[in-house]
């Protein structure tokens, strides 16, 4: 995912005012009014505990609330259905007070309840969440992991306006955690009425509510009336079309048709758009804390040989690949992005040398190559990409054969772990908060290892992850240069085991119709990619 946009500045959980400045909307901001986003894949899921993609996780966030939330258009924390926070001395309680009079979809008052069902909800291995790792300092935790308790001991109901939730370590990162989709606050009786299929069926606080959903061609969201965040949406509406070609839909955008077209500027029209001042003026382009990559599955041979990953990674042109899409990026030299906290400057990265690749398979009794499976997300550039990754690797002697699916079924695989090897573009890495520790954590820490976890590498390096939960122990803000050290070593642990190649790291460009108002920052919103629904507007 997911997926934000560049911010050099870390916000320590113990350091954030208790009340951040309340969002200043557009003045010219106008209700009413319905738009059309169009999208290739169908939606998979709309379950907060479960939807981890780009294309779900605006639309989520549109559905749902978590305690926490960001101000519009940045990664700045500001209190969501929590009014308030307290936070205890030694940084490891944190008392919430709700927000009175939010109702759920359907019509029912949220309360404190709510909040402890739901985090129980995301954490138990039932769930099978993607998101489960992110909690993992709550207190409790481990004991949901290994089935010994159903419930967080650390969460706790004070009165129907009141939680406390108390961790068994500090983390840095527990208010961003807070404000992440995993941590939606959702009703018991309308997830048990699902029976199983809650993402279809979604009930949450949002702006926004699910109207209709016509599998294969369209979701419609209809305004939440009741919203508790008073002037928002200003939409009437939303309609999701799916099953809908990129350059088609650019095409229907032209032509007033379309109002975002959800997959960005097609790479083959993105010379040609950017070329023409009407069509270039619609253009919205913003950083963002992103790595591409091929995932490497550890536990299949030969991938399970060190050295093989590495030759793997000696093998990738990436300055070749970067301009297949156009030169929108720059070549990866480690997992973190640049403009990460964390990242290790003067680090070049695994070298582009295919000799070596081939002595480093020989050393490893491979000189004649072996076969194996490149899985990749099949909207364009994505399978021309892999097709670059496969002939690099025919130039060491591996035969890797493209299985191109639909977004939904590449992560299927990837979850399962039965994908040798993923190029992760399309789903690539954006970080869901500005800090080091979610780029770790979800896609390369043992947690995130697990069936049905985004970890698509299966890697798991226990020192590795102490290192990790020691990095983010530190919450204080004199420490952040030690902090900062460890999260560095971290990584260059992860280049030493090669359980990735990081290819590059992309610019985001989408588009917009004349008639959408609203600030740039908003449609290539940090949180809300790709963009926050709740504050567009049509003019």
């Amino acid at each position: 995912m997911k997926r934000l946009l560049a911010s050099t500045a870390i916000a320590l959980a113990l350091s954030l005012p208790a009340v951040a400045q309340e969002y200043q909307p557009d003045p010219a901001a106008k209700a009413g009014g319905t738009i059309t986003v169009t999208y290739k894949d169908d939606v998979a899921t709309l379950d907060p505990a479960i939807g981890y993609d780009w294309q779900n996780w605006s639309m989520i966030k549109s559905l749902f609330d978590g305690l926490m939330d960001y101000v519009p258009g940045t990664t700045e924390l500001r209190p969501g259905l929590a009014e308030s926070y307290e936070i205890s001395d030694d940084g490891q309680t944190f008392t919430f007070k709700l927000r009175t009079g939010v109702k759920f979809h359907n019509g029912r008052e949220m309360t404190a309840e709510d909040v402890k069902y739901s985090l129980d909800r995301v954490t138990l291995p039932a769930t099978q969440s993607p998101g489960a790792g992110f909690f993992g300092s709550i207190k409790g935790f481990d004991q949901m992991m290994d089935g010994s308790a159903t419930t967080l001991a650390g969460v706790t109901v004070v009165d129907p306006t009141t939680v406390k939730i108390e961790l068994s370590r500090p983390d840095a990162t527990f208010l961003h955690v807070m404000a992440l989709n995993f941590a939606s606050v959702v009703p018991k009786e309308a997830v048990d009425a699902a029976n199983g299929d809650f993402g279809k069926q979604p009930v949450g606080t949002g702006a926004f509510k699910l109207a209709e959903w016509t599998l294969g061609q369209k979701l419609v969201f209809e305004k939440n009336a009741d919203y508790w965040r008073a002037g928002v949406p200003y939409l009437d509406g939303v309609v999701f079309e799916v099953g809908q070609e990129p350059i088609v839909a650019l095409l229907r955008l032209q032509n007033g048709e379309v109002d975002v077209p959800g997959d960005g500027i097609p790479p083959a029209k993105f010379v040609e758009v950017m070329g023409d001042p009407a069509q270039a003026a619609r253009v919205v382009e913003g950083g963002q804390l992103h790595t591409g990559y091929i995932t490497l599955n550890v536990t299949l041979p030969p991938l399970d040989k060190p050295e093989v990953r590495k030759a793997i990674n000696m093998a990738i042109n990436k300055e070749r690949i970067t301009q297949i899409i156009n030169g929108r990026a720059v070549p990866a030299t480690q997992p973190l992005p640049p403009s990460m906290p964390g990242y290790t400057e003067g680090y070049a990265g695994i070298p582009y040398d295919v000799e070596g690749a081939k002595k480093l398979l020989a050393d490893a009794g491979l000189a004649d190559g072996f076969e194996t499976e490149l899985y990749v997300m099949n909207t364009d550039p994505n399978p021309r990409i892999a097709q670059a990754i496969q002939q690099d690797l025919a130039a060491i002697g591996v035969k890797a054969s493209i299985q191109s699916l639909a977004q939904a079924n590449v992560i299927e695989a990837g979850g399962a772990g039965t994908a040798p090897m993923v190029w992760s573009g399309g789903m690539a890495w954006i970080a869901d908060f500005p800090d080091p520790s979610n780029f770790y954590g979800p896609i390369l820490g043992c947690a995130g290892a697990g069936e049905g976890g985004w970890n698509w590498s299966k890697y798991c390096n226990e020192a590795l992850d102490a290192k990790a939960t020691e990095a983010d122990s530190i919450t204080d803000a004199s420490k952040m240069a030690d902090r900062m050290k460890l999260w560095s070593d971290v990584y260059m642990g992860v280049m030493e085991d090669a359980p990735w190649v990081p290819v590059f790291n992309e610019q985001r460009y989408t588009m917009k119709s004349e008639r959408m108002g609203g600030a740039d920052a908003l449609y290539v919103d940090p949180v809300s990619i790709p963009i926050n629904y709740d504050y567009v507007y049509v003019k």
